[in-house]
């Protein structure tokens, strides 16, 4: 029996009710990384001040906690060695990319065209890095945070690459 695409063999409307389903989905994880992102730029600029800032670091020191000790500790030695002011950094960049990732969820959302490429680029870019934070200093997040990304990507340029049925304009 040869093989069929199945697009071919579904309906137009069924198809489109499947990539409207799967942009929202995108979308959403989408919104869930920009919320992610404006929360640790909030933490970041309210540890620009130094007294909020060693109350952290007091604060982390002394946390009872039995079962992360070691990432603890490696938490704190980082904190100390960036001090207060590199959070100024951190918070912007934390709100760049909370802005590119809400531009693509919102465009995604509204399934706007020009989202899903922004998407397969902004997020294609970042996958080699992320491949070698997996293979250089691996966790399961970073692996599923590669592969989650990789499909999105595959799946984003077969959507891009569809034909377009023509907009219509009304006639005034």
């Amino acid at each position: 029996m040869p093989h069929r695409d199945h697009h071919l063999t579904q309906p137009s409307s069924e198809i489109e009710a499947q990539h409207s389903l799967g942009l929202r989905i995108i979308a959403i994880y989408k919104a869930i990384k920009t919320v992610c992102l404006i929360v640790v730029a909030i933490a970041a600029f309210r540890l620009i001040q130094p007294d909020r800032f060693h109350h952290m670091l007091h604060w982390l020191e002394h946390l009872p906690l039995t079962d992360s000790n070691g990432l603890r500790w490696k938490l704190v030695d980082l904190l100390e060695q960036m001090g207060p002011s590199k959070f100024v950094a951190v918070g912007i960049v934390a709100l760049g990319y909370a802005a590119i990732f809400a531009t693509e969820g919102i465009g995604l959302w509204l399934r706007k065209h020009w989202a899903e490429w922004f998407t397969v680029i902004a997020t294609g870019s970042l996958i080699p890095l992320e491949l070698y934070e997996s293979v250089a200093h691996f966790t399961w997040l970073k692996l599923a945070a590669l592969v989650a990304n990789v499909a999105i990507v595959i799946y984003l340029a077969r959507i891009a690459m569809q034909p377009r049925p023509p907009k219509h304009t009304a006639k005034t």
